[in-house]
């Protein structure tokens, strides 16, 4: 099948991949010392890993929520989702 259509990926186990840094986080630090900071940790690997996908540097990202003077402009990440678009 793969041969024939290699568009096709040889798992189906994206959403495995998508928490894998996340599990070898938790078991190096041995997970976050509140609720608080695991909210957190979730929060940006959410981000981290939405915007690795939409092809956005991360710190980008950052800069341009936090509106660092040197950050390039970045549309907000639903915007871009909805869109399917890479900013420019």
């Amino acid at each position: 099948m793969v041969l024939d259509r290699p568009e096709i990926p040889l798992h189906t186990n994206g959403s495995e991949n998508d928490i894998r840094c996340h599990v070898t986080k938790r078991k190096v630090s041995g997970g976050t010392r509140s609720d608080v900071g695991r909210d957190c940790r979730d929060a940006f690997l959410g981000l981290k890993k939405t915007c690795a996908k939409l092809g956005i540097a991360f710190w980008d990202y950052l800069g341009s929520r936090l509106s660092i003077p040197a950050a390039p402009t970045i549309p907000y990440l639903p915007e871009l989702v909805t869109a399917g678009a890479r900013p420019p």
